[in-house]
């Protein structure tokens, strides 16, 4: 049975836990978050070094790994001076800030990460003013102080001065800030003066971040932010106790959408402890739990108690900014290399998705084989695409489109800050490809032999742009985005100058008949590969499309003659990963997705009818 130390809050009647801290950490991508955690956690002197193998421990999906980004919000527990830190690391991305916004909720305070070179970036500003929102207790802690280029002080000046512009003047009285380095292991309230461990850092949580504020007569209520599933047990609820107890084989009201209710018993009650959850007799207000038992519940539901129903205002997050189309595999490759095909299969997967990614909305179209989903970037709904394919789903995406919204009869759309962090002689490229897509300069800042340039560009000119700035900066450049506000839609933005080489017969690639395209394309097959009529097979060096003939061969003759024959040499294809395909694709094409392959594919397959819609005005 846990047990509560707690230190009375003077004239509320409530009191606060002294042996809890929920913590979330929230940075800018690639500020060291997930870093961080793995040197807390080799730090905290609870596990065996066999237990803490590699880097970025908590990163444990494979897409994870595989993009070296943090995707879902993970918990864990350590324990430091007979407190128990509960910490929750979240995506550093803005197109996974619904993952941030909903367990914001379940902390009392946040580490909030910034590198000591680049300083504060657009998603600093985002998940600190949600933290904010959330009166949370904020750290700073100016990380990376060991980079040859780091400027900690200045670095130091600028989250201040952050902390003014989004009004938390209610924590810069105390200002709690710490120097630290992931790598290096140590944290220092001097980055002249380098430590030996993480203890400062330690010690700085448990003096500057309050324990849950509980009141200990009040009835049950837990808000549910986060599910989980097993195949032992089925849906887990995970959240925090806001007042009251839970324990095994309690019977709860669980308060969902539309004011309805119902009466559970729950089956187990975890807790969090190291890097993973063990089942407890009981969980109190304050803890972070994860029950058992609770079939139908819902990001946002309450659990409450069964007498005095009362539910916690909901989760909410951020409007959707992209939306694309998901149909059914309709080409002739139907079915050859997935197992889930049918269009109900497809709509149980998205409803499964819903469940537990509150930032994604779903909605029917005029097509029964097809469903309209938004979402916060093209990274956002590329992730979920990625994971429906591994599971074994084949899928036709269309273009991303922007949502508009209307405001007084002004039709309004995103705009986003865009940050580019570019070598100085590469910066002409960077200022003409964002001026000719509507982006309005906002910031130039010099660093060494690099600038930050910070753009306001509407999210439809952001589409497709990654992969130009790349091209024209052989790759060094380092962009980032957020979305920023709607304001009302600007004019026409210029798409793909090029056309593309379309098939008109199916069969499988051969060298001979790619030797005279690629004189006139960069090409997305190579020789052996399989193609079908009205697949994109390259790039035409023209802006119109045309039909080619990828599996021509030599014709042969009975004849032999010096000199007919000639060695072919083939340029390497373009290979596109799944977020350069959704953002090259136009309104008449379509990604087609499968659990070995990516294609391009037009939506109407036959040329002659191709033609006919054109001179239809289609």
């Amino acid at each position: 049975m846990s047990t509560v130390s707690a230190t009375s809050t003077v004239g509320t009647g409530k009191i606060r836990r002294s042996d809890v801290r929920n913590i979330a950490i929230i940075a800018h991508v690639d500020h060291g978050k997930t870093t961080l955690v793995d040197c807390l956690l080799r730090q905290s002197g609870e596990f065996r070094a066999s237990q803490l193998v590699g880097d970025c421990i908590l990163d444990s999906n494979d897409l994870e790994r595989e993009r070296g980004i943090t995707i879902l919000a993970k918990n864990i527990a350590l324990h430091y001076k007979g407190v128990k830190i509960n910490l929750i690391d979240t995506p550093g991305h803005a197109d996974f800030g619904g993952e941030v916004e909903r367990v914001l909720r379940m902390a009392d305070g946040a580490l909030v990460l910034v590198d000591a070179a680049e300083g504060p970036m657009p998603q600093t500003r985002y998940v600190l003013s949600k933290a904010l929102e959330c009166r949370l207790q904020p750290i700073v802690v100016i990380n990376k102080i060991d980079r040859p280029d780091a400027r900690p002080l200045e670095t130091l000046d600028e989250a201040f001065e952050l902390l003014m512009d989004l009004g938390g003047e209610h924590v810069l009285s105390d200002f709690p800030h710490i120097f630290a380095t992931s790598k290096g292991g140590y944290a220092t309230e001097d980055p002249e003066k380098p430590g030996d461990s993480m203890q400062p850092l330690f010690d700085m949580m448990l003096e500057s971040i309050p324990g849950p504020e509980i009141d200990e007569n009040a009835p049950l209520q837990m808000l549910v932010t986060n599910l989980d599933w097993s195949d032992y047990v089925g849906r887990i609820a995970v959240g925090r106790i806001y007042s009251g107890t839970l324990r095994k084989g309690q019977q709860i009201a669980l308060m969902q959408a539309n004011e309805s209710s119902s009466l559970v018993r729950v089956a187990e009650v975890h807790v969090f402890d190291k890097l993973g959850r063990v089942e407890a007799i009981e969980a109190t207000a304050g803890d972070i739990a994860a029950l058992v038992g609770l079939e139908k519940v819902t990001i946002g539901d309450t659990v409450s108690d069964p007498v005095e129903r009362r539910s916690l205002p909901r989760v909410t997050v951020d409007e959707p900014t992209i939306s694309m189309v998901f149909g059914i595999n309709n080409s002739p490759f139907m079915g050859r290399e997935g197992k889930y095909v049918t269009s109900q299969q497809l709509s149980q997967r998205l409803s499964k998705e819903l469940e537990r990614n509150v930032a994604l909305r779903v909605e029917p179209t005029d097509s029964m084989d097809a469903f309209q989903v938004f979402g916060r970037g093209v990274l956002h709904l590329s992730v979920l695409i990625e994971t429906m394919r591994r599971e074994g789903y084949e899928l036709s995406i269309s273009k991303p489109h922007v949502v508009l919204h209307k405001n007084d009869g002004v039709v309004e759309e995103p705009f986003e800050s865009l940050v580019v962090e570019v070598p100085n002689d590469k910066l002409g490229s960077v200022m003409e490809l964002v001026g000719a897509r509507r982006g309005q300069l906002v910031q130039m800042t010099a660093h060494d032999t690099y600038t930050f340039v910070n753009f306001s560009i509407p999210a439809r000119g952001l589409i497709g742009l990654r992969t130009r700035l790349l091209n024209a900066t052989q790759g060094t450049a380092v962009i980032h985005h957020r979305f920023e506000r709607f304001a009302p839609i600007e004019g026409d933005i210029p798409g793909r100058q090029n056309g593309v080489l379309v098939s008109m017969v199916s069969g499988k690639v051969v060298a001979y008949g790619l030797d005279t395209l690629q004189e006139r394309a960069e090409l997305f097959v190579a020789p052996g590969d399989e193609a079908y009529e009205g697949m994109i097979v390259g790039e035409n060096s023209r802006s119109d499309d045309m039909a080619v003939n990828p599996t021509k061969e030599k014709k042969l003759t009975n004849m032999r003659a010096s000199g007919t024959d000639k060695n072919i040499l083939l340029k390497p294809p373009r290979i596109m990963s799944l977020e350069m395909a959704l953002e090259y694709i136009e309104e008449d094409e379509l990604v087609e997705v499968t659990p070995a392959n990516i294609r391009l594919r037009k939506k109407v397959l036959k040329e002659t009818d191709r033609r006919k819609l054109a001179r239809q005005g289609g």
